[in-house]
């Protein structure tokens, strides 16, 4: 399984990033982790424009599912006619949500590109990957994910406050990719997001094996969001997410 950074800025895209998505790779299959605006050109650099096999959004907020209105277009508009669809994990109401996005009430729906697919909390099998979904502490309905294949992990937290769920979705994962918006202090914002601290916290509770910190929100010092990192008491590797990042696990 490997899995490429494809964008890690957190709320809109950053100088050096996109907006959220990751990109899971075994057998030849092709998932993607939420599409953020900004994330469909980057993505390109690491896969055929055509290639993508399943998507799951973890929720319907901008800064993690806009880009679909893009692949919208490429799957519609592609010189050979249009692409057989894609199967989407999403949140309810996600093909309303996309469709209004796009806004435009004479060209094909979201429908002709995507087959949408209801999450819900539990276990599915996408391609080779075996995908656990877990809700969230966001204000909107917000999954994170567990994927695994070969004996070998990755969790992504999403968008989350404080979460149990979180901890136990993550345990004992090889790659735990954790959101860290905020930066640590004592009015911290509760059931929204995580700072550094708080996302190396939850690795630790989870026994993960390494930590990378990810939506990260470009008016932050990311430095400072790393050293926070350093007094959530986890043990194991940490580093901060960058776009094309490639972590081969094997």
């Amino acid at each position: 399984m490997k899995l490429t950074i494809i964008g890690c800025s957190g709320s809109f895209p950053g100088p050096d990033s996109p907006s959220s998505c990751y990109l899971l790779e075994a057998e030849g299959f092709r998932l993607l982790l939420d599409f953020g605006n900004g994330s469909l050109g980057a993505l390109q650099r690491h896969l055929g424009l055509y290639d993508v096999d399943a998507i799951c959004l973890s929720h319907l907020h901008a800064d993690h599912c806009l880009d679909m209105c893009s692949y919208h277009v490429v799957r519609t508009y592609s010189p050979d006619g249009p692409l057989p669809r894609v199967p989407v994990h999403a949140p309810a109401a996600a093909s309303q949500r996309l469709n209004a996005a796009y806004a435009m009430p004479d060209e094909p729906v979201m429908e002709k590109s995507f087959d949408f697919a209801r999450l819900s909390p539990g276990t599915r099998e996408i391609g080779p990957f075996e995908v656990t979904a877990a809700l969230m502490n966001h204000p909107v309905e917000t999954y994170g994910f567990r994927v695994t294949y070969g004996g070998r992990s990755v969790a992504y937290s999403a968008d989350t406050g404080e979460s149990a769920e979180l901890v136990q979705l993550a345990r004992g994962v090889d790659v735990l990719l954790c959101e860290a918006s905020f930066i640590d202090g004592p009015d911290l914002k509760p059931g929204l997001h995580l700072s550094g601290r708080q996302a190396a916290e939850h690795a630790a509770r989870a026994e993960a094996r390494s930590l990378v910190l990810t939506h990260l929100v470009p008016w932050n010092d990311q430095e400072r969001v790393l050293a926070d990192a350093s007094r959530g008491g986890f043990a194991g590797p940490t580093e901060l997410a960058r776009s094309g990042a490639v972590y081969d696990l094997g």
